[in-house]
């Protein structure tokens, strides 16, 4: 009989704001399948057969149930051998394909994806696309996993085996395996956001389960970092720091299966607006839990002579796509402000916050003006109904592509009130013309100028609205927020 390979170490799944601790991760190898735990299962399966069959045997003769008994007992050890032969058959007939199917390539995000481009999602009206193992819909066989490539995910392979026939070499990983595939990448909170929610929403309705381990791929190649924002949102929601698998000790030719796994590569798809809601419910309340903010909404903060406080924040950016003239952008929605009882202006730049000082500012924030960029990703930590501006430098209507829409979808997706968005026909000339693609590069880091006047009525409309919605919602006693979380 093989000997099992020794244990790999790894990370404990860590509590709450808890750095992660060293614990054995249980493993088995494929040879170990020969183990005296099966040969007792195949031995007790035969002879329950025997007994079954043959137990007519007991009522013999004497004389002839000694020599029956060796003759049968024969037959049970020739129906071990055969078993164990069929699960080395089976262990033998697994096949890897890879990862990433290059057929696929011109549809790469479409469809079954090119990625683990063999099988289909389960699908469920208005929830996630999703695959999980072991399932019905895999005839009970777990995903295995071989290659370690960070450039070529068609170097890297999936298969499928029964949890008794492994592949040859196999390790097994115990717990359960959150496999995510993202077109883009990890380190824009955006696309990792949007990575995640999925996983968020399948958390959420399959008993609040949370993984051991994440297995992150970008067209097929293995990541093993994620942005420090993604980390902690993750850390956040699901109760403990994020441990990314990096199959340490795990050669590029030795295959890694899962106890139970769970597949995402559609990210938002399949979701309905009130799945998607009720997620970004999770994670802001669990954002703020994390935070030790309160739960209350901002309904819940008056000013001085009973008023709702209306909080309005420019998010400012610098460097690429931030506002030519700070100072007066700020001075025309400060005037603005200054009209309304119980506005309250507040200027923040989103590369000096920590985490939870963001969270802590979106919670304060019924107004949230900012050009487009990745941290217009913090506009779900709004309390609903909460109100989003946009701007943008110029040439992106026509070039950007669907992208630019993004944070338009997201306020919808968290329960936010998009206010339009302010283009800026000024900007940066192209030399080839301004509809060819090329001048994108040129008009993707430009500055954002203003329109006074614009920017005053745009303003002043916005704060009205807010304005006449709180106190519809103070006189009414409505809060927008949850008193406690889900999965709490």
């Amino acid at each position: 009989m093989a000997k099992s390979p020794p244990e790999l170490s790894r990370p404990t799944y860590p509590t709450l704001k808890t750095p992660s601790c060293p614990k054995q991760r249980t493993t088995m190898s494929a040879s170990s399948l020969y183990s005296p735990k099966l040969s007792i299962f195949l031995l007790v399966l035969c002879v329950s057969l025997f007994t079954l069959y043959h137990i007519r045997f007991l009522h013999a003769p004497p004389s002839s149930t000694s020599w029956s008994l060796m003759h049968h007992w024969e037959r049970v050890t020739n129906c071990t051998q055969e078993l164990e032969s069929m699960a080395e058959k089976l262990r033998q007939a697994v096949t890897f394909l890879p990862l990433k199917d290059l057929r696929y390539a011109d549809t790469a995000p479409e469809g079954h994806t090119w990625f683990m481009s063999s099988m289909h999602d389960t699908r469920e009206e208005g929830e996630v696309q999703y695959q999980q193992f072991p399932s019905e819909s895999s005839k009970g066989r777990l995903l295995c996993l071989k290659g370690k490539e960070t450039h070529d995910g068609s170097w890297n392979s999936y298969a499928l085996a029964w949890p008794e026939a492994l592949p040859i070499n196999a390790t097994l990983l115990k717990g359960l395996t959150f496999v995510s595939y993202n077109h883009y990448n990890y380190d824009n909170i955006w696309h990792g956001l949007s990575a995640m929610v999925p996983f968020v929403s399948w958390h959420r309705r399959n008993g609040c389960e949370s993984p051991s381990r994440w297995i992150l791929y970008h067209w097929g190649e293995l990541r093993f970092n994620m942005s420090p924002w993604l980390k902690i949102l993750i850390e956040a929601t699901f109760g403990g720091a994020p441990y990314i698998e990096n199959f340490e000790g795990v050669n590029d030719s030795q295959p890694v299966c899962f106890e139970k796994s769970v597949v995402m590569r559609h990210n938002e798809g399949g979701m309905s607006r009130d799945t998607m809601i009720e997620t970004y419910d999770l994670m802001r309340c669990k954002a703020k839990v994390y935070c030790n903010l309160s739960l209350e909404g901002r309904i819940a903060e008056v000013n001085k002579q009973g008023l709702p406080v209306i909080g309005m924040t420019l998010f400012m950016r610098t460097g690429t796509r931030s506002f030519k003239n700070e100072s007066a952008v700020i001075g025309i929605f400060e005037k603005e402000c200054a009209k309304i009882d119980g506005c309250r202006l507040m200027v923040a730049y989103s590369n000096n916050l920590t985490f939870c000082e963001q969270v802590k500012l979106m919670s304060l924030t019924d107004i949230l003006a900012s050009a487009h960029g990745a941290q217009l990703t913090n506009l779900f930590l709004m309390d609903k109904n909460s109100s989003v501006m946009e701007f943008f430098p110029k040439g992106w209507l026509k070039l950007a592509g669907v992208g630019q829409y993004v944070f338009h979808w997201l306020a919808g997706w968290s329960g936010m009130r998009h206010q339009g968005a302010w283009r800026d026909p000024n900007g940066d000339e192209c030399p080839y013309g301004e509809d060819d693609r090329r001048c994108m590069t040129i008009y993707k880091t430009g500055k954002i100028g203003l329109n006074e006047t614009y920017f005053t009525e745009w303003a002043k409309k916005v704060l009205n609205e807010v304005k006449i919605k709180k106190l519809e919602a103070a006189a009414n006693k409505t809060n927008a927020s949850a008193s406690i979380c889900a999965c709490g």
